[in-house]
């Protein structure tokens, strides 16, 4: 425990952290003029979240991180729990993705995410060469995420559903699975996958409107475009900061979901590519703390929180520029969310634990 944080994680987290808070405060600054009486509402809540986030960043910085280990099983049903009450009508508590106790919400699925990455890495620590099989290694993974799947297919989150599936894959295959039984994994789970597309109106009008927005400009569509006239309106150095239109009700969720689109037209293509930088930095000393670590569930764990912040962000970042279809995922420590956030700065203060203990 004697060796020092990793500064390229600390100095990435922090300036992201910064950029987020002036950017949710631009961004929703209408939206709560508009709802709660004062330009500040949004931007209060999410200092609140950042300080109690980085109370866990520090708890977790310094609390050996192989507790986890011994607790994952424990940490992810509860989380699990936590998802499926969201599912059941329990009025006044569920709401959709959320659960509401008093004037707190609590998106369970961002714990969960975090509870999944620490199971997956004890277990495949735990299995061994057994991970190399497919009915011992990695059939119990598939079936856990195909558990999950079915709760937060019903909420509905098909983005954060992605991010279990390619998190699962993914540190499976890091962990030492065989391709071929991921590969076939992938490959029959096409079928399903189409199935959840082609069933669901709202998915479909999704992938629709992403394969050709402009005809479909006053519905599933609209927020498409109205993302990419942000994006080119800012041109090269932007608007200015606080000067952004589309954030005047033209654009929904400015303040979360298409917070990089307010960001492109404020700050430029410039402020843009100093965002994405900061994340390409944070991932790269992420991966360079896995690579690092002591012990195989160190290196997963580190990889696992790496891969999941930078993989959203990559998402998030798709569906701003009209890459991707509409997901409503947020942007890691950029969008307006407390949940998101908390866990964000809370899986940061273990990558730093990894870091001191395994040297840099």
């Amino acid at each position: 425990m004697d060796g020092r944080v990793d500064r390229g994680i600390v100095l990435s987290a922090a300036l992201l952290l910064l950029f987020g808070l002036v950017m949710v405060y631009s961004a929703s600054a209408p939206f709560s003029l508009h709802h709660y009486g004062t330009d500040t509402h949004l931007l209060v809540k999410q200092l609140i979240a950042a300080l109690l986030g980085i109370g866990f960043l520090v708890l977790f910085n310094y609390i050996d991180y192989h507790h986890l280990q011994q607790l994952d099983d424990i940490l992810l049903l509860g989380a699990f729990g936590l998802t499926f009450l969201t599912v059941l009508p329990l009025h006044g508590i569920s709401d959709g993705r959320w659960l509401h106790i008093g004037s707190f919400a609590l998106q369970p699925t961002e714990l969960l995410k975090f509870a999944l990455i620490i199971y997956l890495a004890a277990t495949i620590t735990r299995k061994k060469d057994a991970i190399k099989s497919f009915g011992e290694g990695v059939l119990p993974f598939v079936l856990v995420l195909l558990v999950i799947a079915a709760v937060t297919m019903n909420q509905p989150d098909f983005g954060m559903t992605l991010i279990f599936a390619a998190l699962t894959a993914v540190m499976l295959f890091i962990g030492g699975a065989r391709t071929r039984h991921l590969l076939g994994v992938g490959m029959a789970s096409v079928p399903f996958i189409f199935l959840a597309v082609r069933i669901a109106p709202y998915r479909m009008a999704r992938v629709l409107s992403f394969l050709n927005p402009h005809d479909y400009s006053t519905s599933s569509g609209y927020q498409t475009i109205q993302s990419l006239v942000a994006i080119g309106s800012g041109g090269l150095i932007g608007r200015g900061l606080g000067a952004s239109r589309a954030k005047l009700f033209y654009l929904p969720q400015a303040q979360s979901d298409f917070i990089f689109s307010i960001s492109a037209e404020e700050l430029g293509l410039i402020g843009a590519c100093i965002l994405i930088i900061l994340y390409a930095v944070f991932a790269w000393r992420a991966f360079a703390i896995a690579g690092n670590a002591q012990d195989q569930f160190g290196r997963l764990l580190a990889f696992g929180i790496g891969f999941s912040i930078a993989f959203q962000a990559l998402l998030n970042l798709g569906v701003a520029t009209g890459l991707l279809p509409v997901t409503g995922l947020t942007l890691p420590f950029i969008s307006s969310g407390g949940s998101s956030l908390l866990i964000t700065l809370s899986m940061v203060g273990v990558l730093l634990n990894i870091s001191r203990q395994g040297g840099n």
